[in-house]
């Protein structure tokens, strides 16, 4: 047995960045499509919600706590985003460069990364590749004003709402959100994955079905 000790040298870590994001959008087969990168990406917050305890009593005293279903969602920081998702959004193209909005919203799949810092690596201990499959994100304002003395570009945002999805993985409720840490799985496991979520010269990005990203990183773990 060992005493408990903190922050030693080299497991101070921490989190930070949104990088390499890549937007599948759904088609009316209900699978997605091939991925585009998003340029402009700011950031993902997210804000799961639900996992509330509603108490029960029996015999004039609390005899069990019945937990609702946890639903992950959050927002999308963006200063631009790829023409695919336009329809995401609402807004459908009826002529070149001539847009309407108000129209139905497409759900889409998203993967982007962040990175895992260290006291001894900087910012270069690791990443995470993070997946969000069945998405929507919900009527957002836009605030457009006049160019003062100081510039700013237009910051856009978008609440998300996610449906779950069953995982094909026995013992795993369904969900919507999934992380692969590279800390923790093998280099080729990272490589595997991302080759298939970005593309290589050989094959298209494509978003694998949440079954396929837990086989692929169970098949890796690091000793």
């Amino acid at each position: 047995m060992a005493k408990l000790m903190w922050d030693k040298i080299g497991e101070r870590l921490f989190e930070l960045g949104t990088s390499n994001t890549a937007l599948f959008v759904q088609g009316v087969d209900g699978k997605f499509g091939t991925g585009v990168a998003w340029s402009g990406m700011q950031a993902v917050k997210q804000a799961p919600e639900g996992a509330e305890v509603t108490k029960i009593y029996a015999d004039n005293q609390e005899y069990a706590g019945l937990e609702s279903a946890e639903k992950f969602k959050g927002t999308i920081e963006a200063f631009m985003y790829p023409d695919e998702f336009m329809q995401c959004d609402g807004t459908a193209e009826v002529a070149p460069g001539v847009y309407v909005g108000q129209q139905r919203r497409v759900p889409f799949a998203m993967v982007y990364k962040t990175l895992i810092g260290s006291d001894t690596s900087g910012i270069d201990a690791g990443y995470k590749l993070h997946f969000i499959w069945n998405a929507k994100v919900a009527p957002s304002a836009k605030d457009y004003t006049t160019i003062g003395e100081t510039p700013e570009a237009t910051a856009l945002s978008w609440a998300f709402d996610t449906t779950t999805m069953e995982t094909g993985v026995e013992g795993l409720r369904p969900m919507a959100y999934f992380v692969v840490d590279s800390t923790k799985v093998s280099t080729g496991v990272m490589k595997q994955l991302e080759d298939i979520v970005y593309g290589t010269e050989a094959a298209e990005s494509k978003m694998p079905k949440l079954s396929e990203v837990i086989v692929i990183a169970k098949g890796g773990a690091k000793p």
